[in-house]
């Protein structure tokens, strides 16, 4: 499923709103195409409390045989993208992705390096604002690589830093995240 995404919003209006004021926009130097899934999420079925397991998904239960691949295949674990990262189609975190910079203590704040030279603040906060708590996003003049989040708490920080580190804004262009300075 190369190239697609699912996001699940909680009600309509909030699907809308992301689509409209997403579609269009250019990622990966290619403008994205939105559409409405054509059934509903498992996340909002569990939500509303009318979601049924697919017993496609469904793992044998004790004493039962398991089901049988028609392909015999040597299944390679893939890994699997970060939910946060799904809605702008991102890369896999890199593990190694701080690098050198020395990790700081918690913080509200989030300092971004590595970003390319076309990143913007509307970019980035589409980035960040599907996190809890995300209040605004801070460019610094005159440098294109460097930016600060601001979360309304450390706890809420650190969600979106776990979940975005490594996030490559470009192929050549892997985010790295750190607590700002305090």
């Amino acid at each position: 499923m190369r190239g697609q995404a699912f996001v699940a919003f909680k009600d309509i209006n909030s699907a809308t709103n992301a689509l409209r004021s997403m579609q269009g926009f250019p990622f990966y130097d290619k403008p994205m195409r939105i559409q409405y899934a054509k059934t509903e999420s498992d996340a909002v079925a569990k939500l509303k409390g009318t979601f049924v397991e697919n017993s496609r998904k469904r793992t044998p239960a004790e004493g039962e045989a398991a089901p049988k691949k028609s392909k015999k295949k040597k299944a390679q674990p893939q890994p699997q993208p970060q939910p946060a990262m799904m809605m702008m189609g991102g890369g896999m975190p890199m593990a190694a992705a701080t690098g050198a910079l020395p990790e700081q203590p918690p913080n509200q704040i989030l300092f971004l390096t590595n970003l390319p030279e076309e990143t913007n603040e509307m970019m980035l906060s589409m980035l960040f604002n599907q996190f809890p708590g995300f209040k605004e996003v801070r460019l610094v003049p005159g440098r294109h690589d460097i930016a600060f989040v601001e979360f309304e708490n450390e706890i809420q920080s650190s969600a979106a830093k776990e979940a975005l580190q490594g996030f490559k804004i470009t192929p050549t262009h892997a985010m790295k995240i750190t607590f700002a300075k305090k």
